[in-house]
């Protein structure tokens, strides 16, 4: 019988593996051909999928998915217990392979607070000055964008947010990002976007075509900076608060009023999270002068939430915590990161 065609073999190629990409997480040179490596396939990738009106990413999701719990129930006969084995770990390692080549290694490259001048610690009192100071950006923006009949923000056209998003990706300053920026657009909604919303997922980016995805059910303050966010990991920042920071630095400046808006309330929320627990007195005056506007924004964005917790919302939440510390990030509960980026960089 060939080695190839025996479980332990394949179990032995995926334990190579994870010691493999292990060592090369080590490698800043090895870190910097797997940043030219990714480069190359987004090109690739998203000349091929972008001009597909849905998400051809989630297609294959559904399909390995499909092809997993298949071979996981043959798992159960004991007839064809070991040929459905073999097949699974040959799927792990498929998969694990070509997700660590094509978006893994850019955990690992260096670090945006590196590349900045100020490295300080983040000031609670810094963040309160600058907590007032996005307030009343938030304020004028929000006079300036549209609202539906009940007086809450709607953005009118996704199309051109994603566009100006990719406009703004061009004018990011060349010491925070030297990546290269495209004019393809190949940002979809999901096709979960009905169970996204009982999960906490705003969107995500898929590494295997180039995709950014977005939750079309998400009231519209979320959306225009979550676009931005996918789009700073469709650049090629992996960290999930690097992708808040850049999706900062596309929005703040941008002249498309909804995309500022969303990233000037997404900013002050930002803030006001990392001051409440030092000052919780600050943040609830901070929320009780907010806009008539900028209120119901916030009611409706809770009333959404409140509507779509559960379990699958917690089990999400521990499992996306689990992904980021082994990504060496801090996880989904600690954003002091893009806070410490935002006040050094503010600076």
């Amino acid at each position: 019988m060939h080695i190839y065609k025996k479980k332990r073999f394949w179990a032995g190629i995926l334990l190579a593996q994870f010691l493999l990409f292990f060592l090369f997480s080590k490698s800043k040179t090895i870190i910097s051909f797997f940043e030219k490596f990714f480069e190359f396939q987004k090109g690739f990738h998203q000349v091929i999928f972008s001009w597909i009106p849905f998400s051809f990413g989630d297609v294959l999701y559904i399909l390995l998915g499909v092809f997993s719990l298949y071979f996981i129930l043959k798992c159960f006969k004991k007839k064809s217990r070991n040929n459905a084995l073999l097949k699974l770990l040959l799927i792990i390692n498929l998969f694990y392979f070509s997700y660590q080549i094509s978006w893994g290694m850019l955990y690992f490259q260096t670090p945006i607070i590196k590349k900045l001048k100020n490295q300080e610690k983040p000031n609670i009192e810094k963040a309160k000055r600058l907590a007032v100071i996005y307030l009343e950006k938030c304020k004028a923006t929000r006079k300036l964008v549209s609202e539906d009949k009940n007086g809450i923000f709607v953005v009118h056209d996704l199309k051109n947010v994603q566009e100006e998003i990719l406009l703004q990706q061009q004018k990011l300053p060349l010491y925070i990002s030297d990546k290269n920026t495209t004019e393809i657009n190949s940002i979809k909604p999901s096709l979960f976007g009905y169970v996204m919303n009982f999960t906490g997922i705003l969107g995500y980016y898929n590494p295997f075509t180039a995709e950014a995805q977005y939750n079309s059910k998400l009231p519209s303050s979320f959306t225009p900076f979550t676009l931005a966010h996918e789009s700073s990991h469709q650049l090629g920042f992996a960290r999930e608060q690097e992708a808040n920071f850049v999706g900062y630095l596309v929005g703040i400046h941008s002249e498309n009023l909804d995309l500022r808006y969303s990233t000037e309330y997404f900013t002050l929320k930002s803030l006001l999270r990392f001051i409440v627990e030092e000052d919780p007195a600050f943040v609830k005056s901070v929320i009780r002068n907010y806009s008539i506007g900028m209120k119901k924004d916030r009611l409706y964005e809770k009333s959404f939430m409140l509507r779509h917790q559960g379990w699958l919302d917690d089990f999400f939440g521990f499992t996306n915590n689990l992904f980021l510390q082994s990504n060496q990030q801090d996880g989904s509960i600690t954003y002091s990161y893009f806070i410490d980026l935002l006040l050094n960089y503010e600076q």
